[in-house]
């Protein structure tokens, strides 16, 4: 009976020891299963640009003779491999308190959309900050964020008066005040009204987020399909966007931007995490947003979980 018992014993044992290899990588540490996917493929065709007050030919000048320079002498390249391959990311620094002496670089921003402009704690991040932070150097300036929320970025640069009064929790911000917004901003007819854009630095694209289990768009082929299968979705479909931005414009519909919209129920949020959270609690189906911060949403969400 003893041999018996010691047997199934070693039996049940190895049996654990299968399931832990099983769920475990090859460091030991416990896969777990993605929670969200990037649908891979892309809605729409932008280019992003930094953007500088209407008729400030000089600035315009200094920026765009400063991409040419980075690009040529591969600092752009470096940037760019720091968070689209496998280079480190490097904080970026910036004064604590706003001047307006033209001793710094006011760089207007909304550090909520990875990988273009993030913060860690209560470092700065991103492409475009990383460029900034170089480009300040270059005009032998200091470096100050200006961190706001995404709708403000627009008229913190431009001249046309007004202010952003901001919603709860966000302070307001005055127009003219920035030199430079640095934002991921999408060149588009309507914002070159009171905004002059430098040449683009990067080709983006709007791209759906779903839950990991969701096998809607598993059949597609093309961005035709997936755009098949979003305007086939009725109002009682919600779907996550960040406030303000081009996803936005591209589900709601807008005749500027040269959008249809769609029939689904379009709910705005103040970033591209939040939009994702909200899917995961079950409160919106889907979020659309630029194909840059939906990988690096996907890729952390994931990791968390």
């Amino acid at each position: 009976m003893k041999n018996i018992t010691s047997l199934i014993l070693a039996l049940v044992l190895c049996l654990g020891c299968v399931f832990a290899f099983v769920s475990c990588g090859d460091d030991g540490e416990v896969e777990s299963e993605p929670v969200v996917k990037v649908i891979n493929y892309a809605l729409t065709e932008e280019q992003y640009a930094f953007a500088v007050p209407k008729g400030d030919t000089e600035m315009l000048t200094a920026i765009n003779d400063f991409l040419a320079e980075i690009k040529e002498n591969g600092k752009f390249e470096e940037i760019l491999n720091k968070y689209f391959g496998d280079g480190t990311p490097t904080p970026v620094a910036s004064a604590s308190t706003m001047k307006t002496d033209g001793s710094q670089l006011i760089v207007a921003t909304n550090a909520a959309f990875a990988p273009f402009e993030y913060m860690e704690g209560k470092n700065y991040y991103g492409v475009d900050l990383e460029i900034m932070d170089l480009f300040a150097k270059k005009l032998g300036k200091e470096l100050y964020i200006y961190n706001m929320a995404f709708d403000a970025v627009c008229l913190a640069v431009s001249d046309i008066g007004g202010d952003y009064e901001g919603g709860e929790g966000e302070e307001s911000v005055k127009s003219g005040v920035a030199d430079i917004a640095a934002a991921g901003l999408t060149i588009n007819d309507t914002r070159k009204q009171i905004l002059d854009f430098s040449e683009s630095y990067y080709n983006a694209s709007q791209m759906v987020i779903c839950k990991a289990g969701d096998k809607t768009f598993d059949g597609c082929e093309s961005a035709e399909d997936v755009i098949e299968i979003l305007n086939g979705l009725g109002a009682s479909v919600k779907v996550g966007v960040q406030r303000g931005t081009t996803g936005q414009y591209f589900c709601e519909g807008d005749e500027d931007w040269g959008f249809d919209g769609f029939g689904f129920t379009t709910v705005a949020h103040d970033n591209g995490a939040l939009a994702v959270q909200d899917m995961l609690n079950g409160n919106i189906k889907y979020v659309v947003i630029d194909e840059g911060p939906a990988k690096a949403i996907v890729e952390k969400v994931n990791a968390a979980n």
